[in-house]
């Protein structure tokens, strides 16, 4: 009778060598997202403690949806330090998939708690770290702290992708993740084949206040927080955007307008207002809790209709909650 195959046990050799060399926070990178048709790429960075094993961490590929769940959790908790970055859709058009995976990669190790020292990356190419790093070809898969951060990367991802397929259903993003399958490739050929007329129609219908949250997650993506939901709702009350970085959970509430009368948005967030968003952002703790301290932020969006430009002020921790 055939003995089954034993999973692989990761080890933290190629960190302990760069250690042995004077580095004292070295981190592993990995990325996901650079071969989908959807969606942002997102990149981990990773610092395990010496010496530690994380028993059934390998490369993400390589293990169920289900398991990567519980295994996010067990990183987080397990690591000195992580950080998460990612580039939205409209960097990687802007500037390449490529250069959109470094932007993604450096607001990662930007994010990280414990400052690195040394970067150990999944892949052949890195570039514009800020610190010294060596690239290990099949890394998620000989480097633990690859393999942590490739998890990461992953399930921050799917999230990501399952709460777009909220917002565009159509396309069955849960699914596929944005990755080209057959039935992605299928909706897409059926939607863009919809009569300009329709199209512009729908655009047209978005209020300001929609366009304003969709320009506001755009920003907060761009400076590496990764949005896990939009329009969050329960009977008593709605957060327009919650999203995360390394150290803080957002709850951000977007104020829109088309005209430059604003007021403080201190004001436009009244003590009721504020009852209301900290009894739903409790009930948001209930179902995922964290231990990211939270915080609440107002974003003012001021739209510019006729010229088609926004402007954007990101105010964190606008209001205190006792």
């Amino acid at each position: 009778m055939a003995k089954s195959k034993q999973p692989v046990l990761l080890t933290m050799e190629k960190e302990a060598e760069l250690r042995a060399k004077g580095f004292t926070a070295v981190c592993g990178i990995d990325e996901a997202g650079r071969g989908p048709l959807a969606g942002p790429v997102v990149a981990a960075a990773v610092i395990l403690p010496e010496g530690i094993e994380l028993p059934g961490v390998n490369d993400s590929k390589k293990i169920t949806e289900k398991k990567r769940e519980v295994l996010f959790d067990f990183v987080k908790e397990h690591a000195l330090a992580y950080g998460i970055g990612q580039a939205s859709e409209q960097e990687i058009d802007e500037i390449n998939i490529l250069q959109a995976t470094f932007l993604a990669m450096r607001r990662a190790v930007e994010a990280l708690d414990v400052p690195a020292d040394f970067a150990l990356v999944d892949g052949n190419r890195i570039q514009g770290l800020g610190i010294p790093a060596e690239t290990v070809i099949g890394g998620d898969g000989k480097v633990l702290s690859i393999a942590a951060a490739s998890i990461l990367a992953k399930v921050t991802r799917d999230r990501y992708m399952r709460e777009m397929a909220q917002t565009y259903p159509e396309y069955g993003f849960e699914k596929h993740k944005g990755y080209g399958t057959k039935a992605h490739y299928a909706a897409i050929e059926h939607l863009s084949s919809a009569p300009q007329d329709i199209l512009e129609k729908d655009s047209q219908q978005m209020t300001t206040g929609q366009r304003g949250e969709q320009r506001a997650a755009e920003f907060l993506q761009r400076h590496g927080y990764v949005i896990l939901a939009r329009n969050y709702r329960w009977k008593h009350g709605e957060i327009d955007i919650i999203c995360a970085d390394a150290r803080y959970l957002v709850f951000a509430e977007v104020k829109t307008r088309s005209g430059e009368q604003w007021g403080a948005p201190r004001e436009a967030v009244t003590a009721r207002k504020r009852e209301r968003l900290v009894q739903t952002a409790q009930r948001w703790l209930l179902q995922y809790p964290t231990t990211k301290q939270p915080r609440f932020d107002v974003i003012e969006v001021l739209v510019n209709q006729q010229r088609g430009t926004c402007r954007i002020w990101h105010i964190p921790n606008a209001f205190e909650v006792n």
